[in-house]
């Protein structure tokens, strides 16, 4: 498995306000951590079941992480790095990804000591047509009551699977979400400094 990290911190890079909204009544933040039970209204998570299976792992109490925003797709298109795998569809998503804990929100220590331990352990899983990548991005978090906004981290996280037909790559997506999924669970339950 591919595993990468890059940090997007410049002033043409993504960034993320949380919470957010999507203008009219589209898509907004939904605080899975704390209302586990709003999982059913996310489109993405209805999808694909094991997107679905990710976003409960990273709410539960075990986890130090919660998650912001995600999407799932499909394509046939692929960039000059993903001609390694040979396939001709790719099956992905992303998934932002938050600390829990309010200290380490605004720690780029904490995120960057995370997505390296994360590129680490996926570094060793066996080979598979699969990638992730994490990117270390700004976030705008708008404290409520106080209204006031604090510039924080947030990251990325971007998980492919590559086979020879939609079905052959969403199921190397599905394993490689697994792995994602497991290294975080390794990740959280070692008493993560600085988390």
């Amino acid at each position: 498995m591919q595993a990468d990290f890059a940090v997007e911190l410049g002033s043409e890079d993504e960034t993320l306000e949380l919470p957010w909204a999507a203008a009219g009544d589209g898509p907004c933040y939904e605080d899975l951590k704390r209302h586990p039970e709003r999982l059913v209204s996310i489109e993405e998570a209805n999808r694909a079941p094991e997107l679905a299976e990710f976003l409960r792992m990273a709410h539960s109490p075990a986890s130090i992480l919660e998650t912001a925003k995600c999407d799932v797709w499909s394509s046939t298109e692929m960039n000059p790095e993903e001609e390694i795998f040979g396939a001709g569809h790719k099956f992905g998503c992303y998934v932002d990804l938050l600390f829990t804990n309010d200290a380490a929100r605004f720690s780029f220590d904490a995120h960057e000591q995370f997505v390296k331990k994360m590129t680490e352990l996926l570094k060793r899983v066996p080979e598979i047509p699969a990638s992730a990548e994490f990117l270390i991005r700004r976030c705008y978090y708008h404290l409520i009551p106080e209204a006031e906004t604090r510039d924080g981290f947030y990251i990325t996280q971007y998980v492919f699977g590559y086979g020879a037909d939609q079905a052959q790559a969403r199921q190397q997506w599905g394993i490689a979400l697994k792995l994602v999924e497991n290294a975080i669970r390794q990740i959280s339950a070692s008493s993560y400094p600085s988390i």
